[in-house]
């Protein structure tokens, strides 16, 4: 056993929430910096930044988890040349049987398996694999991975790829000790804007980035409650017990590969802060009051409307992420690049500056045509047409089966992975804590400093075609 966990067993750290799950933090418990619950003794086994694993002419997928993402990326990856669907993994039957029937006309003729909450395990002992593509609920997630990289194959997982630091250091190790790919499935990444500022950024646009935001503002406040059309077995609702924010990893995503975050600058610590709670429990009290469902989750604590959380980087630079998905306002996923030379935002209406102006209808024309980058070019057409949030989920799965088909680096890696999640228990740490600032791992082990910021062009690649 390393020395990480050493510390953890020996300190007690090991049981509380931040790095197990099933527990919750103390509001006493006291600020560690995290130099000291890990050591400096984490020795990178391999490097999985900048890793091209083996090309695969067929990539061979198993898809678990048929509810509410899953459905979607069986039609998406079907559509994808070079793309077999072996094997489809469900707790229940008869979402299994609709997703196979949904295939019915198609190239893919796969197996099922379900029935009981270990039938993935199977699925992913299977020789005849090379990804496993899990999307879900989020306790499943790294436990789905980690079992997937073991058995050979490469892991695709729905965001986020871990809720725990602990989990987050599994999925590290493992993929390094496996050298198989662990991509966290970040669709937002492959949003039309998003790529357009990461291309200006990468072309000098903006001068020094020195400010960047993201968020996730949703009002499902009503899909946390449906007990009928909700998320299977309430797993969502029972996530919103942990103060923190929970679902970082859309807004931060996108700005964290501008930033070149894990390959040039790296975040150095965080701090991080809840509003009270103003409607979860007292819709659940409204609830109970006509349904005895309800009253176990009438008396539980509930995370804060509005967490706002803000990072500063090794280099300077600062990051702030929000979350709330209760308040009735309307949808944003906040894109904000700062820099020393124009500035550029998203929601509600995608803007770019040089100056106190906002650059007019004709500008931004001309800035979309000089700045959309090659994949866009490439299927974005497609993508709109296929769908998935306007696009972004299949231009997503796109890059991935192409990247693997030809042997390329993929633009998330495990590190991403780990980095972006661990935001959700790192600031439920910071907010227990009066908002003190919390030192957040380094899951590179130094290389940030010299790993190559992510290809956003198709150099190498670009060669799978469509089906439509």
């Amino acid at each position: 056993m390393n020395r990480r966990r050493e510390f953890l067993k020996t300190t007690g750290l090991a049981g509380l929430g931040l790095f197990g799950a099933g527990s919750t933090l103390a509001d006493s418990m006291k600020v560690l910096p995290l130099e000291a619950a890990y050591g400096n003794a984490r020795m990178q086994s391999f490097n999985m930044s900048g890793f091209a694993a083996p090309k695969l002419n067929v990539v061979r997928v198993g898809i678990v988890g048929l509810g509410m993402r899953g459905p979607g990326a069986v039609d998406r990856l079907s559509k994808i040349e070079g793309v077999e669907i072996k094997a489809l993994c469900d707790l229940l039957p008869e979402r299994v049987e609709e997703a196979k029937k949904s295939l019915e006309g198609t190239i893919h003729r796969p197996e099922g398996y379900s029935g009981t909450p270990y039938a993935w395990k199977k699925m992913c002992e299977r020789p005849d694999l090379d990804l496993i593509y899990i999307a879900t609920p989020w306790e499943w997630h790294t436990p789905m991975a980690v079992f997937a990289m073991e058995s050979g194959k490469h892991a695709a997982v729905e965001v986020p790829a871990a809720r725990t630091l602990e989990e987050c250091w599994q999925l590290v190790e493992t993929s390094e000790r496996t050298k198989k790919h662990c991509m966290q499935l970040e669709n937002c990444c492959y949003d039309f804007f998003e790529l357009m500022t990461l291309k200006m950024a990468r072309e000098g646009f903006f001068g020094e980035v020195v400010h960047v935001e993201g968020a996730y503002i949703h009002d499902l406040l009503w899909l946390n409650f449906d007990k009928d059309k909700g998320y299977q077995g309430m797993w969502r609702l029972e996530e919103n017990f942990r103060n923190g924010n929970l679902y970082p990893t859309h807004g931060l995503g996108p700005i964290c590969q501008l930033l070149n975050i894990n390959r040039g600058d790296q975040m150095d610590y965080l701090t991080s802060l809840s509003s009270n709670d103003f409607q979860m429990q007292k819709k659940a009290q409204e609830l109970a009051a006509q349904d005895s469902f309800w009253n176990g989750y009438a008396a539980k604590t509930y995370r804060g409307n509005m967490n706002t959380t803000v990072v500063k980087t090794k280099l300077g630079k600062s990051i702030v992420i929000q979350h709330d998905v209760t308040s009735p306002r309307p949808y944003s996923r906040l894109h904000v690049v700062s820099g020393t030379e124009g500035y550029a935002q998203k929601y509600p209406e995608q803007k770019v500056a040089k100056g106190h102006s906002w650059m007019k209808e004709e500008e931004m024309k001309a800035l979309k045509e000089k700045y959309t980058p090659e994949i866009v070019q490439k299927v974005g057409e497609l993508a709109k047409q296929i769908g998935g949030h306007g696009g972004m989920d299949f231009m997503m799965d796109w890059r991935l089966i192409d990247c693997l088909r030809n042997g390329l680096p993929l633009d998330q890696d495990v590190y991403d992975a780990a980095l972006w999640s661990c935001i959700t228990p790192m600031s439920e740490w910071s907010v227990a804590n009066r908002s003190n600032s919390i030192d957040i791992p380094d899951f590179t082990g130094g290389h940030w400093k010299t790993n190559a910021p992510v290809e956003i062009t198709l150099k190498g690649g670009g060669t799978t075609k469509v089906r439509v």
